[in-house]
């Protein structure tokens, strides 16, 4: 029996304040209390929820764990935490708060031997890799700091680098399309998904629930992630699978749901 496609809610937190996302610029305030917004996922039927820390100042992120507790005490969906994770003990921390997973990203790219010893202590199915990358005239290129430190690396490459050292996902983000409502970088997700034998989440610019079929069917992703659609469009989570579950990908169908048939209707993201 085929695994079913994951449909990830990403909550992007900035000072203790879940924000919108454009080209990694973090300015409109969605919700005040991250807690609060994790309820209509867990009751929408969520497949699991990402939640990054994207504060840059280190005071910022020690009440962010604070949020993490208090996340991991209301949702029943694995919980993948991301943010300032630089050592095994961070590590180690978000799994005692209840993390199921950790997204490490530039401290991978800086040393990457950090996976190695995540993997080794946790095991690499806690090991989530995020890449955050820019298309380039003939290519594309991996970058670091919240998206604002070129790295020289392509994606590809990376991403079969970060395997190798034990990473067990990839988390794929592409800036240029993040909040720019154009569906994913279909060709960058393609050759991610070409290059490595472990699952490939697909993150950045959906705009309709067709985006999300072309993730999958198009792009090749294990999973299909946004953020502001599920802010902005009531009941979201279980119109977006609906329509993926009539475009025939396999997805787990919530409970009784009697609304409308969901269309492409245009969602923000």
């Amino acid at each position: 029996m085929p695994l079913k496609t994951r449909l990830i809610a990403v909550l992007i937190v900035r000072n203790g304040q879940v924000v919108q996302s454009m080209q990694f610029r973090h300015t409109n305030v969605i919700h005040w209390d991250p807690a609060l917004a994790v309820d209509f996922f867990d009751r929408w039927a969520i497949d699991e929820i990402v939640v990054l820390d994207v504060s840059r100042d280190r005071d910022q992120h020690t009440k962010f764990l604070q949020n993490v507790e208090e996340i991991s005490r209301k949702t029943f969906v694995p919980l993948t935490i991301g943010g300032w994770v630089q050592s095994t003990d961070d590590l180690k921390e978000l799994l005692r708060l209840g993390a199921d997973k950790a997204i490490i990203n530039s401290e991978a790219v800086r040393r990457p031997g950090l996976l190695t010893e995540c993997a080794a202590i946790f095991g690499r199915q806690c090991i989530v890799v995020s890449m955050d990358v820019k298309a380039l005239k003939d290519g594309y290129e991996v970058y670091i700091d919240r998206g604002r430190e070129p790295t020289g690396l392509d994606p590809c490459v990376w991403a079969r680098t970060a395997r190798d050292y034990g990473a067990g996902e990839i988390f794929l983000n592409c800036i240029d399309r993040d909040g720019f409502r154009q569906g994913y970088d279909l060709d960058l997700l393609k050759r991610v998904v070409a290059a490595v034998d472990i699952p490939v989440v697909a993150m950045g610019g959906v705009f309709t629930w067709q985006h999300l079929v072309d993730g999958v069917e198009v792009g090749g992703a294990d999973a299909v992630a946004a953020a502001n659609i599920f802010h902005y469009t009531e009941h979201s989570t279980r119109k977006a699978k609906e329509y993926m579950n009539q475009a025939g990908i396999e997805v787990r169908m919530p409970g009784v749901w009697n609304d409308s048939t969901p269309s492409a209707t245009k969602v923000q993201d």
